[in-house]
């Protein structure tokens, strides 16, 4: 496991600009990651309970870097992403994990799941490749 390579991806998300919205906690392993917000009123929608992009975003995230703690060299791309959302979220912290759940010469797979007070809100899945960007050349990435 390359420690260096996690903490350079945890750098690099923090400092990604949508996050100084969010706020996030990471915390990437080997083909793992865990991505954690508190919930606030910016995130809702009218009817008083977090937007499903917000959902979308921590699903994503962690899956795409669950996938990327597997990748040194080039920085990953979502090619497509199903989520579910399956309960509302009003308050508290939502918390996704992600996981590599299949790789193959091509293409990773990988799950991710969010909870909100230990209750499952919204899970999905999603397929990555590999793009052409460097990691060395994207801000806040350094080994």
């Amino acid at each position: 496991m390359n420690y260096q390579h996690f903490k350079s991806l945890e750098n690099m998300y923090l400092m990604a600009p949508a996050n100084k919205i969010y706020l996030p906690k990471i915390l990437i392993k080997d083909s793992k990651s865990i991505i954690s917000i508190d919930v606030k009123e910016d995130f809702f929608h009218t009817a008083g309970a977090v937007h499903g992009s917000v959902y979308f975003k921590l699903l994503d995230d962690s899956a795409f870097f669950a996938v990327n703690s597997l990748e040194q060299e080039v920085f990953v791309l979502t090619v497509s992403f199903t989520t579910y959302i399956t309960r509302p979220v009003s308050q508290g912290k939502m918390e996704a994990i992600g996981k590599v759940v299949n790789k193959n010469k091509s293409q990773w797979i990988a799950e991710s799941i969010v909870y909100n007070d230990d209750k499952e809100v919204a899970r999905g899945s999603g397929i990555f490749i590999r793009s052409k960007i460097l990691l060395d050349d994207i801000k806040g990435y350094s080994k």
